[in-house]
């Protein structure tokens, strides 16, 4: 009710009104190039020819990459990107102090990621055009056909880019994250209906009612955070007295998002995707391993749930510093009741943010294993799952908060 609520009153706010009616004009625009087939390809070959395809890839791309249309790639190359110069702000110093130069760092830094995004787009546009001429659905194998296609999903990738840049400019919400929302929203009920076609009523309705429950945790956890009390000392300056509050530092139980997951698939779906590109045949132990890589296998699964946990781990120490955060509040008079400053601060938050991150591994665990649940407990197959699931919470979360700070920005300003 208050998502209805929330959007009933952004709609009365003129300016509001026009950012969603440009945020939905894009939507559009999206899915008309999901629809549109890359020139080169023969759609009528592709249906036989799809059975390798990444379900989550399709899902996440709204069918675009199953279809083999302009935009197959749709925002990978820009989120491995947007992943690769987090990574590099660490290990670079200079790319750390643009970081922190304000307006005009994040400018440069979003132009080099562009960059980065154009190179990745390259590269994965060569490696989706190789696997679709090994699979026969190009009209002909010459170079020209190749490159017309391989074009066609770069031109895509960085087109997809600029529509999410101008949503998060011009609309609501963050533009990249609302264009996978679209996309999984508009597979579920196509999923879902080809789930009730194949198993009739009761189970796939039973499915239904569990995925709503995991909607209901998945909320539960992403609003979820432990709250650690800092008191501020009082201090004289002149004849004004500062300090003496006392706040808060928040600490989300699922600090590193959906991220641990897409990492962990992405090793486990590597040496596959390697295989299919140098067109070798599996066989013998390389055969094997490849079988027992499949999370769906119980090595699998364990392998999969272990790389979620160390990527759960390794992102929450990007985005959660201790030893920073314990310098800015010494700097600042600040103090947690019974810890003394400085690192035994720094100890005391990293124990904490273990712990969270612990239980914040294991809430992400549960969600990626969802599918096989239902396999094994149901029988029955589901296209969408937990990742996807967490996704959509996120975004439309986060989306209705921006709406929302925005709506209270717009009454603090009646009064000035």
């Amino acid at each position: 009710m208050d998502l209805f609520k929330t959007l009933k009153n952004a709609w009365r706010v003129p300016e509001l009104r026009k950012k969603i009616l440009f945020t939905l004009w894009m939507f559009l625009f999206i899915r008309i190039g999901v629809a549109i087939t890359a020139p080169g390809v023969n759609r009528d070959a592709i249906v036989a020819s799809t059975s390798t395809a990444s379900d989550f890839m399709n899902m996440i791309t709204g069918g675009a990459h199953k279809e083999l249309a302009i935009f197959a790639l749709g925002v990978g190359p820009y989120i491995t990107a947007s992943i690769i110069m987090q990574l590099l702000q660490i290990a670079i110093t200079k790319l750390e102090e643009l970081a922190k130069e304000g307006e005009q760092g994040r400018k440069k830094i979003n132009q080099y990621t562009r960059y980065v995004t154009l190179g990745l787009a390259i590269l994965q546009s060569w490696a989706t055009t190789f696997m679709a001429s090994r699979s026969g659905v190009l009209v002909n194998n010459s170079m020209s056909t190749f490159l017309l296609v391989m074009l066609s999903f770069i031109a895509g990738s960085m087109l997809v880019m600029w529509i999410g840049e101008q949503i998060t400019a011009k609309g609501v919400g963050n533009g990249i994250s609302l264009y996978i929302f679209i996309s999984i929203i508009y597979s579920l009920p196509t999923n879902l209906k080809g789930l009730y076609e194949t198993n009739g009523y009761l189970i796939p309705t039973i499915v239904l009612i569990i995925f709503v429950l995991l909607i209901g945790f998945a909320v539960f956890m992403a609003q979820g955070e432990r709250r650690v009390a800092v008191q501020y000392a009082k201090r004289t300056a002149g004849r004004k007295v500062y300090g003496g509050q006392s706040q808060h530092i928040p600490i989300k139980v699922n600090l590193a998002g959906v991220m641990p997951i897409i990492f962990a698939m992405s090793i486990m779906n590597f040496p596959q995707i390697v295989t299919n590109l140098v067109g070798a045949q599996a066989t013998g132990i390389w055969a094997k391993i490849l079988l027992w890589l499949n999370w769906t296998r119980p090595v699998g699964t364990v392998i999969y749930i272990v790389l979620i946990f160390a990527f759960a781990f390794f992102y929450s120490t990007i985005a959660f510093n201790p030893m920073e955060i314990a310098s800015n509040m010494k700097k600042g008079g600040g103090f947690i009741p019974g810890i003394r400053p400085g690192k035994p601060t720094s100890d005391y938050l990293t124990d904490v943010a273990n712990r969270i991150t612990l239980l914040g591994a294991i809430f992400l665990a549960v969600l990626a294993l969802a599918p096989l649940l239902f396999q094994y407990v149901f029988g029955v197959q589901v296209a969408f799952s937990g990742t996807s699931l967490l996704i959509v919470v996120g975004v439309v979360l986060e989306t209705l908060k921006q709406i929302e700070s925005q709506m209270l920005m717009r009454h603090y300003k009646g009064f000035l």
